[in-house]
């Protein structure tokens, strides 16, 4: 009896230091802990900076001691930094706890207090750059959709741009205005669910690597259509592409070719590698989001195995998550856990917390990621995307026109893709422009102008 309360007397130690050492900080950082209010009366709440220390939010304090959130930049960081009053969302809700609590020097705060003067919270450095941001949400224009990029060899996410947006500015006074449009406030980069078009023969071509081997002939005759049990299935435009080998399959984005590939293709173990490569998963990072949906089976239709093969079907998928596959592709097959808090500093300069780059895990192997390099840098050569092509950076990447719906003939314009040059620079990004058509026309530029800004 007494080496049984004496291991639970441990175990309730050992639990009660675990918490204080990995579990606090998210307990107290939790947006439902009333322990906020009680810091924000005693705080002046800190300032998010960008990665070039743009002044990103800041509290503004009147005379008469009113405070005020203000967000000098208005609607372009509306979803990435997100607000704070009627709740709080992006970076304001990542790092709230930082926001509220001082690292200053120790005589100033108690100067502060005998003065009952607020201390003001220490700054959150994020890894948003100030001019890819502008350019991405410039590029985007008026169209609704998203663009992330993300830096694959350490998984800082450089830019984050969704659309429709609002002013955070107007989010105390003019909060059911902004509600009243039910879809401003979700932010389509993480939260987005899309159906993936033709991006999606990344994952399917994965799949027919990992049966067949990574060095695995292909071949097909495409003649514009293809017909099984009943469906057929066009190329885009009707495009006739005669015989193709994987890479001019993949390159010149044949739907033919990839639903005779589908067809062909062990499902349940399609299955697996849709796992592994983060659909119906968890994703590694802070913000909110949406799954990712692989929904095909072994009791698919051949209908829906032909569709689904080249991302029609009942197949989603996020902007963020295209944009993980891309780095993960371009890192060699790890993926590096995206974040956006890169540190957090005192009023002096000092850092207090700083992330650490992690690696998340091999999304794919090593072999199978120089394979995927190959056919993503054809699509930029002479494939669907050589308006990528350019002298300051090598890009690669699958553009993408996705039906909305069986019923409709609204088509979403994706990019999704990475550049580099040899100095070691590099960039993934994930462009979804809604409606527009298909994705050379639309979602291209858009990634080549944020590609421009990065490399010049």
């Amino acid at each position: 009896m007494a080496y049984c309360f004496i291991a639970i007397f441990v175990a309730m130690i050992g639990y009660i230091v675990y918490f204080q050492v990995f579990k606090a900080e998210d307990i107290i950082n939790n947006s439902y802990n009333k322990r906020h209010e009680l810091f924000a009366s005693r705080m002046i709440r800190g300032d998010i900076v960008s990665a070039e220390g743009d002044v990103l939010a800041t509290t503004k304090v009147s005379e008469s001691g009113k405070e005020t959130r203000y967000y000098p930049h208005g609607n372009m960081y509306a979803h990435a930094v997100g607000y704070c009053e009627n709740g709080t969302t992006g970076v304001e809700e990542q790092a709230n706890f930082s926001l509220l609590r001082t690292h200053s020097f120790i005589g100033n705060q108690i100067y502060n207090m005998l003065t009952e003067k607020k201390n003001k919270g220490d700054t959150v450095v994020t890894t948003l750059k100030s001019k890819l941001q502008s350019v991405a949400y410039n590029a985007l224009g008026s169209f609704n959709g998203a663009v992330v990029a993300i830096d694959p060899s350490n998984g800082r996410i450089l830019a984050m741009v969704s659309k429709p947006d609002f002013d955070p500015n107007d989010v105390k006074e003019g909060y059911e205005d902004i509600i009243s449009n039910d879809s401003v406030l979700l932010n389509r980069a993480t939260q987005g669910s899309y159906t993936p078009g033709s991006t999606f023969k990344i994952f399917t071509t994965l799949e027919y690597l990992k049966e067949h081997g990574s060095d695995a002939a292909y071949t097909y005759n495409c003649t514009g259509q293809i017909s099984m049990d009943g469906t057929t299935v066009h190329c885009y435009g009707n495009e006739v592409h005669g015989q193709l080998d994987l890479e001019h399959a993949f390159a010149e984005s044949c739907n033919c070719a990839y639903a005779n590939m589908g067809l062909n293709l062990n499902i349940s173990e399609f299955q697996k590698m849709t796992k592994k490569m983060l659909f119906n998963s968890a994703l590694p990072i802070e913000y909110p989001y949406t799954k990712s949906s692989f929904s095909l089976s072994k009791d698919s239709s051949t209908a829906s195995i032909m569709m689904g093969s080249f991302g029609q079907d009942q197949i989603t998928v996020s902007p963020m998550h295209l944009a993980m596959v891309a780095a993960a592709i371009e890192n060699n097959g790890m993926l590096m856990k995206p974040y956006v808090i890169d540190h957090v500093e005192n009023d002096a300069g000092d850092i207090v917390t700083e992330t650490e780059r992690e690696e998340y895990r091999n999304l794919l192997s090593k072999n199978n990621a120089k394979v995927m390099q190959k056919l993503m840098e054809a699509t930029v050569n002479y494939g669907t995307a050589t308006a990528l092509q350019s002298s300051k950076y090598k890009a690669a990447g699958k553009t993408g026109s996705a039906q909305v719906s069986d019923s409709s003939d609204d088509t979403h314009s994706w990019f999704v893709g990475y550049a580099n040059r040899s100095s070691g620079k590099d960039l993934a990004i994930a462009v979804i422009v809604e409606k527009q058509g298909n994705g050379s026309r639309y979602a291209v530029p858009i990634a080549k102008k944020v590609f421009d800004a990065y490399f010049d």
